[in-house]
């Protein structure tokens, strides 16, 4: 059983979407529920999420490796890259050439690694314009977790995610119901029993071509213009943020000061 779970990435993993006032940067997310699960399981357990919001795979590597490495983990879980697939211009097999380096450098003090696959888009507009890159993505990072030896949890073929029930408002994240799914399927690809659950919903409602387009309105006005903005403007949602815990602590406990 792992005692030092390090969580390094993106909103993805610092849990962006699930939103909880209660937690460090208001947000709990599908790595708290692992931590949590792994905590119940061992007395000496200690977790820290060094994951921000909005950064690219190379920012994720220079600003978190090294200090997550420097906490001697056991566990480690990594991803980083979908803020990159959402530049106009990507060169994937490049971006994957450090991230496979860094992966090397987890593995080789022990640890077990973590890795994702990016998620299926396909009944999304935003995602689906990107769909090919994802694929791309994917196909290099499931290379890279079988020469290295690293779990990998494919979130492309989990189907429920395709379900906008799923996802926050503003759709580029994914919401409690989301982060949970995700947490029993890491929980899963870990081995270890857990009492997750999510509640089984009835079948989605069939929307009109015009309801359709009012929500689709709706979210281009509050979420979709906003994130335009920044990109413009060379900012991301993470500049004024740090971790939520930068140091390995007891889960539950408040996190050191900053």
């Amino acid at each position: 059983m792992s005692k030092r779970l390090v969580a390094m990435g993106d909103s993805f993993t610092e849990g962006v979407g699930d939103d909880d006032p209660a937690a460090p940067n208001g947000v709990r997310g599908w790595a708290d529920r692992v931590a949590e699960q792994l905590a119940a399981r061992e007395p000496d357990f200690r977790y820290a999420n060094l994951a921000i919001r909005g950064k690219l795979l190379p920012q994720v590597l220079a600003e978190q490796l090294e200090a997550g490495l420097a906490m001697d983990p056991d566990l480690v879980s990594l991803y980083a890259g979908g803020n990159d697939l959402m530049r106009p211009k990507v060169d994937i097999d490049a971006l994957l050439v450090g991230y496979e380096t860094a992966i090397a450098r987890v593995r080789a003090t022990g640890a077990r690694l973590i890795l994702f696959t990016g998620v299926d888009g396909v009944e999304d507009p935003l995602f689906r314009a990107i769909r090919g890159r994802v694929a791309i993505y994917n196909e290099l990072v499931r290379g890279i977790a079988a020469r290295h030896g690293a779990l990998l949890v494919d979130l492309w073929s989990m189907r429920q995610l395709c379900d906008r029930r799923f996802w926050a408002p503003d759709r580029l994240h994914l919401n409690a119901l989301g982060h949970t799914e995700v947490a029993i399927e890491v929980l899963r690809v870990l081995g270890v029993e857990h009492p997750l659950v999510n509640p089984e919903l009835a079948p989605r409602e069939v929307l009109s071509p015009a309801a359709r387009r009012s929500q689709n309105l709706q979210w281009a006005k509050e979420h979709a213009l906003p994130w335009v903005r920044r990109r413009v403007r060379g900012e991301s949602s993470g500049d004024t943020m740090a971790p939520k815990r930068p140091a390995l602590e007891p889960v539950g406990s408040a996190p050191l000061p900053r």
